[in-house]
């Protein structure tokens, strides 16, 4: 067993520059929201936002975070879309009554205006968007 694995490292065996394509690059046009600059991003903005509470280790989350990306993406400049870590930031959390996650709020002129929880398709996020137009 000991020579099959010298056999696979002599085989696979890559610089870190070599693997760099396998890292995650972090290009998220999302804001990291938090207790000291929530209100800042999101309550005093001129523009509309999506607020998306979520966790670590929520699997919806994590289904739903590259559509949230999407949408910064193509609204930037015109929409601004936030992520809430909600074991980090519990009195966010608490303060808009967040009890299933995800939980996407939108707001407009520092207002809630609409909110979805759990899961759901980008089309319904775009017309939401448009909505508070």
């Amino acid at each position: 067993m000991l020579g099959a694995a010298r056999c696979v490292r002599r085989h696979f065996d890559y610089s870190d520059s070599d693997l760099l394509f396998l890292k995650p690059m972090d290009n998220s046009a999302t804001i990291n929201l938090n207790e000291s600059n929530f209100d800042r991003e999101v309550t005093q903005s001129d523009k509309p936002v999506i607020v998306d509470f979520w966790a670590e280790w929520c699997g919806p989350c994590k289904m739903i975070a590259p559509l949230l990306d999407e949408v910064a993406h193509e609204k930037a400049g015109a929409v601004k879309v936030g992520k809430v870590n909600v074991d980090e930031n519990q009195s966010l959390s608490l303060k808009y009554n967040i009890r299933a996650i995800p939980a996407l709020l939108f707001f407009k002129n520092g207002q809630l205006r609409d909110q979805v929880t759990g899961v759901t398709s980008k089309k319904d996020l775009l017309s939401r968007i448009e909505a508070l137009k």
